[in-house]
């Protein structure tokens, strides 16, 4: 499961779509309607907010909006609530490592995209706000 902390535009289209599917088992594990993937760590971050499904929808909601962008249609009836103004923060470190994890990915799936983003600075999901410090406690790098 991977919950990027990057703008969804950043992805490609296997990318978009994995996190979707992977936000919205997401979702079933903090609503409690799953067991398995109950303790994966990209989960704690959601977790760790007074309203965790609110704050899952709400990064769907995100998601789903660069779907729309590029003409896909995400089921957003899937989602358990509305969109709300729950801001999270991303460290400069996460985010940079999320950042070489996905040019890696790029690389070998999507070269034509790597080609346009490769130089870029990395760009944070609209929820999260950037701040100083390390990767992420519950990020397993490899």
């Amino acid at each position: 499961m991977r919950l990027w902390s990057l703008h969804p535009s950043l992805l490609d289209r296997q990318g978009l779509l994995a996190l979707w599917r992977e936000g919205l088992l997401a979702q079933k594990v903090l609503a409690g309607q799953t067991r398995g993937y109950r303790n994966h760590p990209q989960l704690e971050r959601f977790r760790d907010c007074p309203e965790p499904l609110n704050a899952i929808a709400t990064y769907l909601h995100f998601v789903a909006d660069e779907a729309d962008r590029r003409g896909y249609h995400f089921a957003r009836e899937r989602l358990h609530l509305p969109a709300n103004e729950i801001r999270l923060t991303v460290t400069d470190g996460q985010l940079a490592y999320e950042w070489q994890h996905l040019l890696a990915k790029l690389t070998a799936r999507s070269p034509e995209l790597w080609q346009r983003v490769s130089a870029l600075e990395p760009r944070p999901h609209d929820m999260f706000d950037i701040v100083a410090g390390p990767i992420a406690s519950w990020e397993r790098p490899a």
